[in-house]
């Protein structure tokens, strides 16, 4: 027999918001309804086989039954925006998987549902309707299942009901259902219902007397007599709130035949919408459907070639060609397997085979960019890479002639860094996502077809050359087509100048940075790494000892239990597996007993001997060198970040976290001169806001932390303690990263109360200083972004979020970005300044590293004077300023005698 599933729309989509957490894509729109509703879609399809199958949604009129709640109570719960905004998204997916949306101007869902299955339940289907409001088990029947999905801790259960069974629960019929949510009522439905009547009382009532209106006949019968004296003054009230909970069936639609047949919903349109909204959970329902036949009408162009003679024809041809504008994926593992070229029109994989070496197809691809045609990568810096491991010693020492500007691939561009500055808080930027966003198209990713294999395993696999093809080629198709769009959508977004003069150039100065490396001295590694043993085992017994036994530190489990039970140290926060020991709890504990202040301390040590002393043994290249991988698509505010290892994250506040540096030395001949900015994020606050006293503070060269206190504390500049310094000093910074009174108190150890009276004063010392401020928070809220002084965006959908505490964490971002940013955009122009200073005047000194405000240079003893003097003129000059830009430099033997 044919079976229709009808599900209520709203309801699922509202238990599906409140049942996952807040999720959002990169583009900061609300997605967890719409994940949580097609993943319940796809569930009951599956358990319930329907051959027809529709979807109902209120409208947002109001209907007949909403007026009548509005006229009784005055008003009614607004959906929150993050839902509102969810809804037309779900909708948009039902009908481009073809599944019929069913709203009806003036009529509730719920009406339409109850018409649909009345209808369908008299042309023979047998129904099921999904929602989660139980109003809808008055239309339960032998042949309408009403089902309701329950959120449990086991996971979504589903209740399920025909009539007998809504008999069985309530005693009642599904009609007289109806009659109990009238006299107990149901604020989830707004109904009203009887006051001091519940679910029992009401149940008992109907049981006995059939309905609200036999009740009222015996209204002074009625038992308990609450409920018989509040029936008799409430009856309005009882006879309107059967009216709102009763459905009506008698809606004005039809059931056409065939109108509702259910076909294959993962349709391409369905599956690019899935991919537009970042659902990447949800593919993997579309690869036996979609996919397969989106891939194999997209790749007909695509062309496999390993013959060298046909090799050699096709870059001929493509030199000839006067294409100069060519999309590149290189395939490697430990050596290069293959590359994909693609002008548009056509695409071709040439795959690293005989006498196609790597070698070969390395010098191929210099020779076109040296041609003057543009190579677009998706990871310009990767690919460099690749093909200077396979130069000639002779060949690498000319990398760096021409201007100092590498010439492996002179005029080459990178779609991921020009995708990451369209849309910087996205996790990653791949040849998927740029296809759908950019071109609206659907092409097959890693795991369409490699399916569990990771790519670096499927290109060793040669069962799977066809599939890799397919991937590169796809990769290079996309890297020409959407470049183009790209770099518009920049240009409309005034970033273009930031992309050409900041992005694209420091690419460059990475290669370089991560080519040259940084020498370390193995021995002093780990002698550093005994001293920190000795320390740790210190620190392991003196706890042991306070604990009065020996336990497990690294246990959180047995650690809570020590601290808050055996030692009953007080403000212990318990948690479902035990206390919660995490470093914050522990730091507002510190002065309660000296066991956490070792315990701390233990911790600190432990990271670095794991990180560091032993994580850095692992890294050294043969030359001696380390050499980290600087990331440019990492940080939504701009700044550079550092892995494998992390060079950027050393623990400098501790005497032997800083030790760590004395390992890291200048080749024999050279010395390190490191510098570091000057409070370049407060300098570019007081430029930003134009605010008049701290502008003046820095250009008369005072102590910008005295300045403030004096201003704060409304204490001369001379008088100023160092307490009242240091206090000033945690504002001034706090104030960069948006803290609050209740941050603040914390860090510097006073009341809430004096805490919010430092941050009022400070504003009244700098009053520009608050307005510009207050105006981010503004500028954030409407356009959704804020831009640092270089015009660069930071999306902060948080601040559109309902909830409190996202909406505050939304505010510091949008305080904070537009400073950190610009700082971020300073260092970087100012290392490209510096890189190709030193290369196109020749010099044998090297830019190694960059720390946050920090540039590492590793200089020859005879070209000291002048690096330094170069070194200072651009870090100096990097940007224009109301306030001077100043830097702090010093020089040595070892790293940490340079800082």
């Amino acid at each position: 027999m044919s079976k229709l599933l009808l599900m209520d729309g709203h309801s699922i989509a509202n238990r599906a918001f409140y049942g996952l957490p807040d999720l959002t894509n990169s583009a900061g729109e609300h997605t967890g309804a719409i994940f949580g509703f097609l993943n319940m879609m796809f569930k009951f399809i599956e358990v319930e086989k329907p051959d027809n199958f529709a979807v109902a949604f209120d409208v947002h009129a109001p209907t007949f039954r909403h007026k009548m709640f509005d006229a009784y109570k005055g008003t009614r719960k607004p959906m929150l925006p993050e839902l509102k905004e969810q809804i037309p998204r779900i909708q948009e997916m039902l009908r481009a998987m073809g599944v019929p949306v069913i709203t009806l101007e003036g009529w509730e869902a719920d009406d339409i549902l109850g018409t649909l299955s009345r209808i369908g339940e008299e042309k023979g289907f047998d129904v099921t309707i999904v929602s989660g409001d139980r109003d809808l088990l008055q239309l339960a029947t032998e042949k309408v299942k009403i089902s309701i999905p329950k959120t449990k801790k086991t996971g979504t259960e589903i209740e399920q009901y025909y009539a007998a069974d809504v008999k069985a629960l309530y005693g009642v019929t599904p009609k007289q259902f109806i009659d109990i949510k009238a006299l107990m009522g149901d604020a989830s439905d707004n109904i009203p219902g009887v006051e001091g009547i519940g679910e029992k009382t009401a149940s008992n009532l109907i049981q006995q007397y059939g309905s609200i209106e036999e009740c009222h006949a015996h209204v002074e019968e009625l038992k308990p007599p609450r409920a018989s004296k509040n029936l008799a003054a409430q009856w309005d009230i009882a006879v309107l709130s059967k009216e709102l909970a009763t459905i009506n069936v008698q809606a004005p639609i039809e059931l056409e035949e065939g109108s509702t047949k259910l076909d294959n919903i993962f349709t391409e349109e369905a599956y690019l919408l899935c991919k537009r909204y970042e659902l990447k959970n949800l593919l993997p329902r579309f690869e036996n459907s979609t996919t397969a036949s989106v891939a194999d009408n997209t790749s007909e162009t695509f062309k496999h070639i390993s013959d060298f003679s046909e090799v050699e024809a096709f870059f001929e041809d493509l030199k000839k060609s006067g294409n100069d504008f060519v999309g590149v994926s290189i395939m490697a593992t430990d050596k290069i397997k293959g590359v994909a070229l693609s002008v548009g029109e056509s695409t071709v994989y040439i795959e690293s085979n005989g006498l196609v070496t790597p070698e070969n197809l390395a010098h191929k691809l210099i020779e076109l960019s040296g041609k003057g045609v543009k190579l677009c990568f998706w990871d310009l810096k990767k690919a460099m890479h690749l093909i200077y491991d396979l130069l000639s010693d002779d060949e690498k020492a000319g990398v760096y002639e021409n201007g100092g500007k590498a010439v492996i691939f002179p005029t080459a561009c990178d779609v991921a860094v020009a995708a990451y500055l369209l849309n910087p808080t996205k996790s990653e930027y791949n040849a998927e996502d740029v296809a759908s966003e950019m071109l609206g198209k659907i092409i097959p990713g890693v795991a369409d077809l490699f399916g569990k294999k990771k790519l670096a395993a499927a290109l060793e696999d040669d069962s799977l050359i066809d599939e890799v093809v397919k991937y590169a080629c796809y990769n290079a198709y996309v890297a020409h087509d959407a470049y183009e769009l790209i770099i518009n959508k920049i240009k409309e977004e005034g970033m273009l100048d930031i992309y050409e003069t900041i992005e694209l150039p420091l690419i460059y100065t990475l290669f370089d940075m991560e080519i040259a490396g940084i020498a370390m001295d193995a021995d002093a590694l780990s002698e550093y790494g005994k001293k920190l043993s000795v320390r740790i085992k210190e620190l392991e017994q003196s706890i042991y000892n306070e604990a009065g036994e020996e336990f497990n530190i690294n246990s959180p489990k047995q650690l809570g239990v020590i601290l808050f039970e055996k030692l009953g140290i007080k403000g212990g926060k318990k948690t479902k597996t035990g206390y919660s020991t995490a470093a914050d709890v522990l730091e507002s504990l510190a002065g309660e007993n000296p066991i956490i202040s070792d315990i701390l301390e233990y911790r600190q040590l432990a990271k670095l001997k794991s990180t560091y002393a032993d994580g850095l043994a692992t890294c050294v290249d043969a030359d001696g060198r380390v050499r980290s991988t600087f990331m440019q698509t990492v940080t939504a505010t701009g700044r550079i970040s550092s892995t494998e290892p992390n060079l950027q994250n050393i623990p400098i506040r501790m005497e032997l976290g800083r030790e760590i540096r004395k390992v890291f030395h200048p080749e024999d001949g050279y010395v390190f001169l490191d510098a570091d900015y000057s409070q370049i994020e407060l300098r570019v606050l007081a430029h930003m806001s134009g605010d008049d006293n701290l502008i003046n503070a820095f250009k008369a060269g005072q102590d910008i932390h005295r300045s403030t206190a004096s201003l704060v504390f409304n204490t001369p500049f001379e008088e100023v303690t160092d307490l009242q310094r240091r206090r000033a000093k945690a504002v001034n910074f706090g104030i960069v990263y948006g803290i609050s009174a209740f941050g603040l108190a914390k860090d510097i150890d006073v009341s809430r109360g004096e805490a919010q009276e430092y941050i009022d004063n400070y504003f009244v010392a700098y009053p520009k200083m608050h307005e510009f401020l207050e105006n981010l928070k503004a500028d954030g809220k409407e356009k959704g972004y804020v831009t640092t002084m270089f015009g660069r965006r930071r999306p902060i959908p948080e601040l559109a979020s309902s909830n409190f505490m996202t909406r505050q964490f939304g505010e510091r971002v949008a305080m904070n970005s537009p400073i950190q940013g610009t700082a971020a955009d300073i260092i970087k122009i100012a290392m490209v300044k510096v890189h190709d200073r030193l290369l196109s005047e020749h010099l044998k000194s090297k830019l190694l590293l960059q720390v946050h405000d920090e540039l590492l240079v590793e200089a020859l003893e005879s070209e000291k004077s002048k690096v330094k003097a170069l070194i200072q003129e651009e870090m100096e000059n990097a940007a224009n300023l109301a306030v001077k830009l100043e830097i702090d430099m010093n020089a040595g033997k070892n790293w940490a005698e340079a800082h």
